[in-house]
């Protein structure tokens, strides 16, 4: 069950915004230009995509310590981790901590721009989509 090519770049979309919030906010965070933001935007969700999923059962211990706040130890991580494999200055992350606060920025601003693209059904839509129209049932007060 794959994703449509639509739904592929509406969240590319959303990470290359929330990564650009992300360094327009934190200090330490910079692309050299917007190529460098869409690679690193890229890699990111491919990274979140394929690795996350494996990182957070292996940290499945310590994520349950510390009632889910390595979570954000490991976005903080795989931010990095993105900077250190693009090539130059594309994209800069300066040090554990601007990844840290850039994950935390990264995830809150993706969390908020994906729920104007999820439907009902949980799916992710290029407009709003409904399934069907509910109407209200009431009465008007005159």
């Amino acid at each position: 069950m794959g994703i449509s090519l639509a739904e592929f770049c509406i969240r590319w979309f959303v990470t290359a915004v929330a990564v650009f919030v992300a360094a327009w906010i934190v200090p330490g965070i910079t692309y050299s230009s917007f190529t460098g933001l869409a690679l690193a935007s890229l890699l990111l969700g491919m990274i979140n995509a394929l690795v996350r999923p494996v990182l957070l059962i292996l940290c499945l211990p310590l994520i349950l310590v510390t009632m889910g706040l390595f979570i954000l130890v490991l976005n903080a991580l795989l931010l990095w981790l993105v900077a250190g494999i693009l090539p130059g200055s594309q994209f800069q992350v300066g040090g554990f901590w601007a990844a840290f606060w850039g994950g935390l920025v990264i995830s809150m601003v993706s969390w908020i721009l994906s729920a104007f693209f999820r439907g009902s059904d949980g799916h992710i839509y290029p407009l709003t989509h409904h399934t069907q129209i509910k109407q209200a049932r009431g009465r008007t007060l005159n």
